[in-house]
């Protein structure tokens, strides 16, 4: 590999993305209340399990810390524990409880190869110590910012019960307009819409199924309005970078508008009598719609005017807009808030503000748990050296892109001095929002109509690594899509191929056929020595171009891409193993070549699959007989003589071995892979 044109096909002429020099990923958190659902694995995790492994192999692996978790605290992991063990379901503690789901969560996380640095859990253990610690300094940095307010608001009291309700122990239909949700909350709705929660339509007890009453509660909240204009600058830039899905900066855009009221038509005259008496706005004609919108410049005035109409029987709808972010709570079972006045409520720390920051606390445990400092998580959160990938589902945006974001822009030591949101200690993360992952054209949701199947039941049917590829290469990135499991589904006829077996046969079958022929004829013709031959400059010059495409699609997210380049490139090899590779081989020397060819193709489509397949990928690389050198972005375009030296032997492969096999369940009675 001398020679100076082999040498040049190595280099990289054209522009090619750039990464940082550290990162962080984090995968949003699934609640403590339950096991795992196709959803969480297939919707999201995988997704960024793979970005994680991509980055161990392109930056270094020491470089990348990917951490998620077990949300354990707030209102449905309480109510979960309730109803479980009021049916009789479970004995022991909430924490006894959350623990449990825990450990099954980890392990299924395993089963599919998913491969945090710490999965941790926000209530237990080491982590819930340092999570605790994390978050009384996280608030208390933004109350000595000022930016804390103590707002005085209505909560739900069930006066049968005689408690105050929280969160999912209220269920009603959620007040912003059109919104499509199946369930509305205290004062959000599944699909992540926040409103005050007096504005929540038809609201019903879970405690008692009576419809409660509202009294006063004092809580704290974050100051969110004030960020709108540093918002709107951060969508901007935002809408630059092309990596960013449109999906979110859509979705954040939608809240940066001024507060509305929107009005059935046949309310029209009623409010007409009333406007006068109304907080300054705008009336807003719009005759082709069914309702009328009223606009307000400030959100106190628009929640005055709706409780004007209230009280004068005239129903409405609010729009999207930006309201307080609500930071506590009175619910026992949360992390402990500062206490900011002497006399003050002991209040806990509502759920979605303390998972934002989560993922902070689990990468200080991370690093005390490897022996570090804890305060070195600054170099992976801080430093513009590094960044911060988050891989959420869309419902989700709302918290992870615009919440977080105001409050990272206030942890700056002089926040409305800031013209550029992302200078500051805190850096901005890029936020990969992934559409709905259906479930037979249905949403599929654990508290809706429609329940998913949960994670570990595809493993009856599946391989981990048949259900990865299928999952990658559905463009969520793009739109939402169906997953469509043949034995799940009623509507499936017997001669229907099944979508995810489908997906897998490039490997089971194609790549499989691939790694096998260059091993078996390898062991037969040469002894089990790989020919110590370059491969030829038409090979590098392919490998080069799908390395190429596939980093390109990889640094937008572009997953579905990814496995696109990783299909043409392996059947490319599979024709080309077909003709130059077979039984008619007689002369020595060119079926030295052609092996040489084969295994360069076999070594580049690994390192590519590496982040996708990585169970498979790995049995290759140990019948290969190389170390982990193998994976890394370094020297890609490497053969397999560079990590090995002349005359090297690959590990004897027993006949009928495969790499990437089907599941048991998907062979007929004494049928084989091949």
């Amino acid at each position: 590999m001398s020679n100076k044109n082999t040498d040049k096909q190595k280099t990289f002429e054209i522009p090619r993305p750039q990464f940082p020099k550290r990162a962080v990923v984090t995968g949003g958190m699934p609640y403590g209340n339950k096991e795992l659902h196709f959803g969480h694995v297939g919707g999201m995790l995988v997704f960024a399990d793979t970005y994680a492994r991509f980055l161990r192999d392109r930056i270094g692996e020491e470089n990348v810390i990917f951490v998620s978790g077990t949300d354990c605290y707030g209102s449905p992991i309480a109510e979960g524990w309730r109803k479980k063990v009021a049916d009789g379901e479970f004995e022991g503690t909430l924490e006894e409880f959350v623990s449990r789901n825990h450990e099954k969560q980890k392990a299924t996380l395993k089963d599919y190869a998913i491969s945090p640095n710490l999965f941790a859990a926000s209530g237990l253990g080491r982590s819930k110590e340092i999570h605790a610690e994390y978050t009384l300094e996280f608030l208390q940095s933004l109350h000595d910012k000022g930016q804390l307010d103590k707002i005085s608001t209505m909560q739900f009291f069930d006066e049968k019960a005689g408690v105050f309700l929280n969160g999912r122990q209220v269920v009603g239909k959620c007040p912003v307009e059109g919104c499509t949700s199946e369930k509305g909350y205290a004062d959000e709705c599944d699909l992540g819409h926040q409103y005050m929660p007096e504005n929540l339509l038809n609201p019903v007890s879970t405690l008692t199924g009576e419809t409660p009453v509202m009294k006063p509660v004092v809580n704290w909240y974050f100051k969110l309005r004030d960020y709108e204009k540093l918002l709107q600058d951060w969508v901007a830039e935002m809408q630059k970078n092309k990596a960013v899905r449109p999906v979110v900066w859509k979705t954040i855009s939608e809240f940066l508008k001024p507060p509305v009221i929107y009005v059935k038509r046949e309310y029209e005259e009623k409010y007409f009598a009333l406007k006068d008496s109304m907080p300054e706005h705008n009336y807003l004609e719009e005759k082709k719609k069914p309702s009328f919108t009223i606009e307000f410049t400030k959100l106190s005035d628009c929640d005055e005017a709706c409780r004007i109409l209230t009280e004068n029987g005239i129903r409405y709808r609010t729009g999207k807009t930006l309201v307080p972010f609500r930071l506590t709570g009175n619910i026992e079972w949360g992390v402990p808030a500062p206490q900011f006045e002497e006399d003050g409520e002991k209040l806990t720390v509502w759920v979605w503000p303390e998972s934002l920051w989560a993922p902070i606390s689990f990468t200080q445990t991370y690093l005390e748990q490897e022996g570090h400092d804890r305060s070195e998580w600054k170099d992976y959160w801080c430093s513009k050296d590094s960044q911060v990938y988050q891989f959420i589902g869309q419902d989700n945006i709302y918290f992870y892109g615009i919440a977080e974001p105001a409050m990272w822009i206030a942890q700056q030591a002089a926040a409305e001095k800031t013209a550029n949101p992302g200078e500051g200690e805190l850096q901005m993360p890029i936020i990969v929002a992934n559409h709905h992952i259906l479930f037979l054209d249905k949403k599929a949701s654990s508290s809706g109509a429609v329940k998913p199947p949960m994670a570990d039941d595809l493993l009856n049917y599946y391989t981990p690594e048949q259900l990865r590829m299928h999952w990658l290469g559905l463009g969520l990135g793009q739109r939402s899509v169906s997953f469509m499991p043949k034995p799940y589904n009623p509507d499936a006829k017997p001669e229907d191929a099944d979508p995810v077996v489908k997906d897998g046969l490039l490997l089971s079958n194609v790549y499989n056929r691939m790694i096998r022929t260059a091993f078996y004829t390898t062991q037969k013709e040469f002894d089990g020595v790989m020919p110590s031959v370059a491969p030829e400059e038409k090979f590098l010059a392919e490998a080069k171009k799908a390395v190429l495409e596939y980093e390109r699609h990889m640094s937008k997210f572009a997953f579905h891409q990814c496995t696109y380049v990783l299909d043409s490139y392996i059947r490319n090899g599979s024709k080309y193993m077909a003709k130059a590779v077979n039984g008619d081989n007689t002369d020595k020397e060119a079926l030295a070549q052609a092996l040489a060819n084969l295994f360069y193709m076999i070594r580049i489509a690994g390192v590519l699959l590496h982040p996708m397949a990585p169970i498979g990928t790995e049995k290759l690389r140990e019948y290969l007989q190389v170390d982990e050198r193998i994976w890394s972005w370094e020297t890609i375009l490497e053969p397999l003589s560079f990590f090995t030296g002349e005359n090297h032997k690959l590990k004897f492969l027993p006949p009928r071995t495969d790499f990437f096999t089907r599941h048991e369940s998907q062979f007929a009675a004494g049928e084989t892979q091949e």
